[in-house]
């Protein structure tokens, strides 16, 4: 399978890559020190219909797909992740439960604007007392025959993109009613921002991240009409499993940005370093530990385009998708800390990015399913699960 670029994508990667080193890097460590939201970034990111890129021009989009989505996110993860991770849960997480599963009113209703960069849509799956658990959710929605309306009341923790100024919804996940074996039905229901009793916490203090918007929600009897409901109920379940599968893929294309932003960073102060009347990066030492960063980034790069080409070409993915996700994960962080290594003590300054490289990296391991569960994943394609 040849993995390089069309012409078309080539020039999309130079795009962004032009775009995070001009517009993000020289402004984002402000926002990233100061907790903030980076407004003016995104609306630029919006302008170049980079929510767009996996959706079809009639709703708005640029009739990509997750390669090109992917493509951009390496490029933006390389200069920062904060802004990335802005986008993938924008694209993958907003908008695509939308385009798979809406009705033809709901995709004409929200897309356009979720393509613009307008608002940014987000999803309610994960709650306090589930994690990984995503089956064991306790929020419910009944509905009300008189109004025609659905109640929801419940909690969803650890939501990207769902409390910043231009949220327009949030999709979220609830118990609609029961199996005849007494399971849970779960449905999925869009929440336009601002209805009543949908409550926003306040920003969470993350370790990393911290450019992002990432909040706890509240439902309080917060009614929405019949008609919000996405895809058949009983479904949500299996339609958010899988949205996180393609998700795994964009988290994938994230992580190896990151690590190649490291490789980045570390070979431009290799080469200004100098320590002991020469350039750091003239020691063996310092040579061989960026060549093992840049393998790992290659390898990583090489199985998330493999993904994302099979979810393109309409192949099954979902085993290359965890293989990827769980490498590229683990090497962005092996790769963030190596890279803090080699800056020595200003790899601790936050003036410099591996510092905030590194604080980014831990989380890949952990959203959008755990390395445990990519494990789990990868052991049932295999036949060895039962």
């Amino acid at each position: 399978m040849d993995h390089r670029l069309s012409p078309e994508l080539e020039e999309l990667r130079r795009t962004v890559e032009e775009f995070a080193h001009d517009v993000v890097a020289p402004k984002i460590g402000d926002f990233y020190e100061r907790h903030e939201f980076p407004y003016e970034i995104v609306r630029e990111m919006g302008r170049m219909g980079l929510f767009g890129l996996p959706f079809p021009e009639e709703y708005g989009g640029m009739g990509g797909d997750y390669l090109a989505l992917g493509i951009a996110l390496e490029e933006l993860a390389r200069v920062d992740s904060s802004v990335a991770i802005t986008l993938e849960a924008g694209v993958s997480l907003g908008a695509m439960p939308i385009h798979l599963f809406g009705t033809e009113e709901q995709k004409r209703e929200w897309l356009p604007r979720l393509c613009s960069g307008e608002i940014l849509g987000a999803f309610g799956l994960t709650e306090p007392d589930g994690g990984s658990d995503a089956g064991a959710t306790r929020t419910t929605a009944r509905l009300d025959p008189e109004t025609d309306e659905w109640v929801i009341n419940g909690t969803k923790c650890f939501i990207t993109n769902s409390g910043t100024d231009i949220t327009g919804l949030v999709t979220v996940t609830a118990v609609t009613g029961r199996k005849p074996d007494g399971g849970p039905r779960i449905s999925s229901i869009i929440v336009p921002s601002g209805t009543p009793g949908f409550t926003v916490a306040a920003p969470y203090s993350k370790v990393g991240w911290n450019a992002s918007d990432t909040r706890e929600l509240s439902f309080s009897d917060v009614r929405v009409p019949a008609a919000n409901l996405l895809g058949e109920e009983g479904r949500g379940y299996a339609q958010f499993l899988r949205i996180l599968d393609e998700g795994r893929i964009a988290i994938a294309a994230l992580a190896t940005g990151l690590a190649q932003g490291c490789v980045d960073e570390s070979l431009k102060y290799a080469k200004e370093r100098h320590a002991f009347g020469r350039p750091i990066g003239a020691n063996q030492a310092i040579q061989f530990k960026i060549a093992d960063m840049e393998m790992k980034a290659h390898t990583a790069r090489l199985a998330w385009r493999d993904a994302a080409s099979r979810l393109v070409a309409g192949e099954p993915f979902k085993k290359e998708a965890a293989l990827a996700k769980l490498h590229s994960s683990t090497i962005a962080v092996d790769n963030a800390r190596d890279a803090t290594q080699i800056h020595g003590g200003y790899g601790f300054m936050n003036e410099y990015p591996v510092a905030r490289m590194w604080r980014d990296s831990k989380i890949l391991e952990i959203g959008e399913g755990t390395s445990e569960v990519q494990r789990m994943l990868i052991a049932r394609e295999l036949g060895l699960a039962g």
